[in-house]
């Protein structure tokens, strides 16, 4: 049986780590709350006390966390993956971070002896829980193959888009679009409303034509409803949009509706709104039009 170690057993590495130990995984899980080693526990894993017992003996190693800096501090600390992995581990991440933070990883984890993978994932907290994630992998051929029986428990659309650092590019075009196209559903429902029209209806055309798209199919109804239960928060997708920005920089490209995306982002994080669902877009476009129900 393969052990796989996990790190992260937060909203999206908990039911991810308990869909591996459905398909028949042995793992390990390391997290700082008690409360969600003990739900590991009830999946089925083992809970580890600390992350060198969780990745000690394990052939695959997981992490799952919230940005670069975590990261950085799991994966190159002292006592961090690299360090305490067997040489020849297969090493991935899976957390949404920025390209150049993949790439240290990659290069410190070659001159240990260690293969990486980058291998951030779209389809929030329904995605993990159901194991229909879009996972989009940055690494080696041979990596990613050898690693292709992991993902297929995790996701359903899995693709290797490249080296070390561009599933995280993949990952950060991926938000961009996701939070433009937040941006002009509730820019439309505002405006439907506003003109006397019926929501729900007019939401129900533009899904049904050239407009459609997942974020209408899923979310007009709980945007029409204003329900913002968070299944991705705004605080996450301003994380998100930063990384985007720099990602422009570092690639030298001019990218201005990145700029306004996240401009509309950072206000509904300053408005209070930033452990909302993303969606959450609409309470700062109806502040905006005087339209705000409160």
């Amino acid at each position: 049986m393969t052990t796989i170690g996990f790190i992260g057993l937060g909203i999206m590495g908990g039911p991810m780590a308990a869909n591996l130990v459905r398909a028949g995984y042995d793992v390990i899980g390391f997290d700082l709350g008690a409360e969600r080693l003990a739900k590991l526990r009830e999946d089925g894993g083992r809970a580890a006390t600390s992350l060198p017992e969780a990745v000690g003996e394990a052939d695959i190693v997981i992490t799952m966390l919230p940005d670069s800096p975590d990261v950085e501090a799991v994966a190159l600390g002292e006592d961090g993956v690299i360090a305490a992995v067997k040489p020849g581990t297969l090493y991935i991440d899976m957390s949404s971070i920025a390209p150049l933070t993949a790439r240290r990883v990659a290069e410190a984890g070659a001159a240990a002896g260690v293969r990486t993978l980058d291998a951030p994932v779209s389809g929030g907290e329904p995605g993990a829980i159901g194991g229909t994630l879009s996972i989009m992998v940055g690494g080696s051929d041979a990596d990613f193959e050898a690693a292709r029986p992991v993902f297929e428990a995790l996701g359903k659309t899995i693709v290797h888009v490249g080296g070390a650092g561009a599933g995280q590019t993949v990952k950060a075009a991926n938000q961009l679009v996701v939070g433009g196209t937040y941006a002009l559903v509730a820019e439309a429902l505002v405006l439907l409303e506003a003109s006397g029209v019926d929501g729900k209806r007019g939401l129900d055309v533009l899904a049904g034509g050239l407009a459609a798209s997942r974020i209408l199919e899923l979310k007009r109804q709980t945007m029409v409803d204003r329900e913002f239960t968070p299944g991705f928060r705004i605080d996450l997708h301003h994380k998100d949009m930063g990384i985007v920005q720099s990602a422009a920089r570092a690639a030298e490209v001019s990218l201005p509706m990145a700029g306004l995306v996240a401009q509309l982002i950072a206000s509904a994080r300053a408005q209070g709104y930033g452990t909302l669902d993303h969606s959450a877009l609409l309470k700062v476009i109806e502040n905006l039009s005087g339209r705000s129900e409160g």
